[in-house]
């Protein structure tokens, strides 16, 4: 069955749905305050660029803390390797191919037309902003948790993505513990609320209070939540309220799978949690102990600098007035012994050591101690693919919550919206039509393991008992497909089945017939000698 994709306009609601979602919210940002905390924290150690949960002014420092740079820096390269694993710039990361649903005999043509189709939709994610927010969004991933807007473009660029700060997001899950209501707090002018929201329908309070008063900034809420009026379908509600006055400009309906414009993410969820963990929260302690550790070696190297002394109390040298800078004297009366200098208690070894340690651990937590040496040669194909695969098996477990939270969403996102515009027609991605094969680097290396294992078997049958049983046991066509599916060979690549077909049936004639031809010659010659 082919869900069909509807976006219905339902008008200003009343006041009782306004009442609960505003409830709900409320609830859902009560659980939330259990984590601003612990989020704030990762945030002023490692993201100080980016956004507080507490209310500061614009431009406002919020780097006195750091005293270490290596979360800091370790986070951008975190987003970026995890980036160039996942879904690399200018790179064609996933395909879209025939599912379970397909008859077998049909499933060639089917891949051959989805082709053209996984073509297209790359070049329009190419061509639009997604590589620079997905970035935004995976430093918010480190704390645990990132948000990504998808919605239309324009005729230009019918996709645009916008990474949402954590801060302005409150998530809350359903029954099936998925996350099933985003809420998201902007704030914005009121001569600027239908250029944000053009299918906007405003009240006339709103709309008296924004002409009255243009410049001043109103808080909007969106919401976004799972329908589930209709059984096996998959709908979502969008949902814009003034929090002024307490009233929805906009109610549409949005029907299909890929209907939801907001996708929420997360690193790793512990039981009975809604927001993620991320490898920052593992990493905060070590943090907290480098800054602490850097900070202690400033204090002491400006105390080697400018010495710590004692004194008489001979009434003559005043502490308060003492500088020591070059060329100053400094009084003292006949027999006072006058500044004595105190050796530091402090051994900067022992620091370095601690320090080094430290650094360490926070490189490991945010998987950069596989970067090595940039002052080395640049690494090899080799080097690099067997990095990607350590990468790979040490984040196994977050590699697929990523695959289902955010690679499969995204894409039905985006075919979505190019259905809805008519750029596309394809079947509806619920994997029994069409799936979602992901052929990105992190993908290919876990792929890898699989062939590494055929190999290892093929090698070890043929040493064991001869190529004759390998050739005997497996089937040479399936086993070179396979590897062509594991390796992310494109299917126009490969021969179709009718093809291949054709051309073993051309090998057996041509078997058959230079059988014959030998038979007839040993015959001719059997003749002559007689």
């Amino acid at each position: 069955m082919i869900i069909s994709d509807t976006v219905e306009s339902l008008g200003v609601a009343t006041d009782s749905k306004v009442k609960q979602l505003l409830k709900k919210y409320e609830r859902a940002k009560s659980v939330r305050k259990n984590w601003v905390d612990l989020f704030e924290e990762c945030y002023e150690y490692a993201l100080p660029q980016r956004e507080s949960f507490y209310q500061e002014s614009a431009g406002q420092r919020r780097d006195e803390k750091i005293f270490d740079e290596t979360a800091v820096v370790g986070v951008q390269e975190f987003a970026s390797r995890l980036q160039s694993g996942m879904v690399p710039n200018f790179a064609r990361w996933a395909d879209f191919m025939a599912g379970s649903e397909v008859p077998e005999e049909e499933r060639d043509s089917v891949n051959s037309e989805l082709e053209s189709v996984t073509e297209y939709v790359f070049e329009v994610l190419q061509q639009s902003n997604f590589a620079q927010e997905v970035h935004e969004s995976f430093l918010d991933l480190a704390v645990g948790t990132g948000v990504l807007l998808c919605d239309e473009g324009d005729a230009i660029n019918p996709i645009r993505f916008s990474a949402i700060p954590l801060p302005h997001v409150t998530l809350d899950v359903g029954a099936d513990d998925n996350i099933d209501h985003i809420y998201r707090e902007r704030h914005i002018r009121g001569s600027e609320i239908t250029i944000a929201y053009p299918r906007a329908k405003l009240p006339a309070k709103v709309s008296e209070e924004s002409s009255r008063n243009p410049d001043d900034k109103r808080k909007i809420l969106e919401v976004v939540y799972r329908d589930y009026s209709k059984m096996n379908v998959m709908a979502h509600m969008y949902c814009v309220i003034d929090m002024r006055t307490k009233e929805k400009i906009i109610e549409e309906r949005y029907e299909g799978i890929g209907s939801c414009p907001i996708i929420a993410y997360r690193w790793s969820k512990a039981s009975g949690e809604i927001y993620g963990r991320g490898p920052l929260i593992n990493a905060l302690s070590a943090i907290k102990t480098t800054n602490l550790t850097v900070e202690l070696i400033l204090e002491n190297a400006q105390m080697a600098i400018s010495g710590i002394y004692q004194m008489e109390d001979d009434g003559i040298i005043n502490p308060d007035s003492i500088s020591l800078l070059p060329g100053t004297v400094i009084p003292k009366s006949a027999g006072s012994a006058g500044l004595q200098p105190i050796n530091s208690a402090g051994r900067f070894d022992v620091a370095d050591l601690v320090l080094g340690d430290m650094r360490n651990n926070i490189k490991r937590a945010l998987y950069n101690d596989m970067l090595g040496d940039p002052n080395r040669t640049p690494a090899t194909a080799t080097e690099v693919a067997e990095r990607m695969a350590d990468l790979s098996r040490r984040i196994g477990s977050s590699f697929g919550r990523l695959q289902a939270e955010l690679v499969q969403p995204v894409l039905q996102r985006v075919v979505y919206i190019l259905k809805k515009q008519g750029r596309i027609e394809i079947p509806t991605l619920n994997g029994r039509q069409v799936k979602i094969r992901s052929v990105s680097p992190l993908s290919q290396a876990q792929a890898n393991q699989d062939i590494t294992s055929v190999n290892r078997f093929l090698e070890l049958v043929g040493a064991r008992f001869g190529p004759e049983i390998v050739n005997v046991l497996i089937n040479s066509e399936e086993t070179a497909a396979y590897l062509a599916k594991k390796f992310g060979v494109p299917d126009f690549l490969i021969r179709d089945l009718e093809e291949r077909q054709q051309i073993i049936q051309f090998a057996q004639q041509l078997q058959q017939q230079q059988m014959q031809m030998q038979q007839q010659g040993q015959m001719m010659n059997g003749q002559t000698q007689q």
